[in-house]
């Protein structure tokens, strides 16, 4: 294979990519890697609107393009137009990125209220199965259509410490991405990614300092990952080098389950 040809299977010119959550942290990274390959970028967000809006700058100032998107994800009707407004906006829309969750709060499955219960599943599958469902027409038109599907390393633990809903939700929506490949090949490729330890603001809630260098000693790497690790790996896959990629998780951790 030409060199030429090499460059243009990773080129996302043309493409239109929406990322949900990508106000800050792993979205923003993984929205501006997309952008940096040619991709116009819908920048959903629903509480981070200075983030969301740095970001723009920031794609912008690169030589990028993209939109901003406001919606609550746990509202069925948002989510739907979530995706007409990129579609609207753009003309098309080739990648969805369901990027955005959150565990809400931690709590043993003993204790966990079913408000609670309910919240972290609207918030981690039940929103990405919406904007899933809504955008499948347009990824089928697109002829290069991806989905990306962003799992947890608590799908592997078993959600630690009270995060046992999230992973939970996680796992569902890994099993979404396995059901998605099958049900829509060949027209759209469906794959998901876990992120191990990624140095964001999430873990700046939720992990101690202390955890965090337990975590660097325990990767063969000797690091924990940063959000770019991240967005280079959803880059690959969304992109036509993937092209044979089909209902595959990716591991970004460091290898730290090798043990």
């Amino acid at each position: 294979m030409s060199e030429s040809s090499k460059l243009s299977e990773s080129n996302l010119e043309g493409r239109v990519a929406l990322v949900t959550g990508a106000g800050i942290g792993i979205g923003r990274a993984i929205a501006e890697s997309l952008a940096a390959a040619g991709a116009f970028i819908g920048i959903h967000y629903r509480h981070s609107a200075e983030e969301a809006g740095a970001a723009l700058v920031a794609i912008r100032k690169a030589g990028g393009n993209g939109m901003l998107i406001q919606a609550d994800l746990t509202i069925p009707e948002q989510c739907a137009h979530t995706v007409d407004q990129i579609v609207q906006e753009a003309g098309r829309l080739d990648v969805l990125v369901n990027n955005a969750g959150a565990p809400i709060e931690r709590a043993k499955l003993e204790d966990c209220s079913i408000e609670l219960w309910q919240e972290v599943l609207a918030t981690n599958l039940t929103s990405a199965f919406l904007v899933t469902q809504h955008a499948i027409p347009h990824l089928k038109a697109s002829g290069h259509g991806a989905i990306v599907n962003n799992l947890s390393l608590s799908v592997q633990t078993g959600g630690a410490n009270g995060a046992g809903a999230y992973a939970i939700a996680k796992g569902g929506l890994q099993v979404m991405t396995r059901t998605l490949a099958r049900e829509l090949a060949p027209d759209v490729r469906t794959n998901s990614i876990m992120p191990g330890v990624i140095e964001t603001r999430h873990h700046e809630i939720f992990t101690s300092p202390d955890r965090l260098q337990e975590y660097r000693d325990e990767t063969p790497l000797k690091r924990n990952g940063v959000a770019e690790d991240v967005g280079a790996v959803v880059r690959f896959l969304v992109s036509d080098e993937a092209r044979f990629v089909n209902g595959a998780t990716i591991d970004i951790n460091g290898g730290r389950f090798l043990r």
